[in-house]
Parts: structure tokens; C-alpha cells; sequence
């Protein structure tokens, strides 16, 4: 059974806006990975994790705990990247597979922006074992 939490912010004017944000692994995925939490994301995932994304300008691939780690948090999103908030969070199932999209501003050197991804996984052991994830990439919030 899914339990669904309400927390969101506005990155526009700061208040907090009720969305839901569903307690499963996708949404925990997406909160750590949001959160730049590479021991939580450790955790989620299995040590013989299969992981595909897609961003705008290149597809990524990487087997093992650490080496998707290391594209999520080596690559994807750097240290100069502050993520400020989650804007949303949703999910569903599709057949085996769950699916969550997650959306979350960003604030760098160069500006403040919208990130939007929806990935699907499968599990294994309780941990995630398959995830493919798409990418809108950084896009401008202003």
C-alpha cells in the first residue's frame, strides 16, 4: 500500500504548496537524488543495478552501486549545483515496472532552473535493480 506525504515549495515565492509525494522506492530515488544523498542512494540500489538515462545531449549507461552514483552525482548534477527544492513528485505502475517523474528547481552560477525527470524501475531484494530514466535537462525557471 502507498502512503502519500503533501510537502512541496514554491520556488517563485518561497511558501509551501501542498503536493503529493508518494513513499515508495522511486520517490525515495528522487529525494535522494534531489537531496545529493549518495549514501542513501547506496542504499536504494542494488549492487548489481542496471541504470540507462537519457539528457539532452547524451545517453548514459552504468552496471553497479557506485558507478551510478557517480553519473548521478559525478555528472548529472555537480557540485556547484544547489538544488533548492522539489516541486513535484508523482507515480504509478506499469504493469511490473513502477514509474516516478519528479520535477525540482536548481540554482548555479549560471541561474536558476527547472529539472524534470520520469524514470522506470523494477526491484529486487527491496532495492532498485533496473532504472531507465529520461531527462529534460536544465531548463530556465525565470
Amino acid at each position: 500500500m502507498r502512503r502519500t506525504a503533501y510537502r512541496e515549495m514554491d520556488i517563485d515565492s518561497a511558501t509551501i504548496r501542498r503536493v503529493p509525494q508518494e513513499t515508495t522506492l522511486g520517490a525515495d530515488f528522487a529525494r535522494a537524488f534531489a537531496g545529493k544523498n549518495a549514501d542513501r542512494m547506496r542504499e536504494l540500489l542494488h549492487p548489481e543495478v542496471d541504470f540507462r538515462g537519457l539528457t539532452p545531449s547524451r545517453f548514459w549507461e552504468a552496471e553497479g552501486t557506485d558507478a551510478v552514483v557517480e553519473v548521478l552525482f559525478g555528472n548529472w548534477l555537480e557540485e556547484t549545483d544547489q538544488v533548492d527544492g522539489i516541486v513535484g513528485i508523482d507515480g504509478d505502475t506499469v504493469a511490473d515496472r513502477e514509474r516516478v517523474g519528479y520535477r525540482f528547481s536548481v540554482s548555479n552560477p549560471d541561474g536558476r532552473f527547472l529539472v524534470e525527470q520520469q524514470a522506470y524501475l523494477s526491484t529486487r531484494n527491496g532495492q532498485i535493480d533496473w532504472i531507465r530514466v529520461v531527462c529534460s535537462g536544465f531548463r530556465p525557471a525565470e
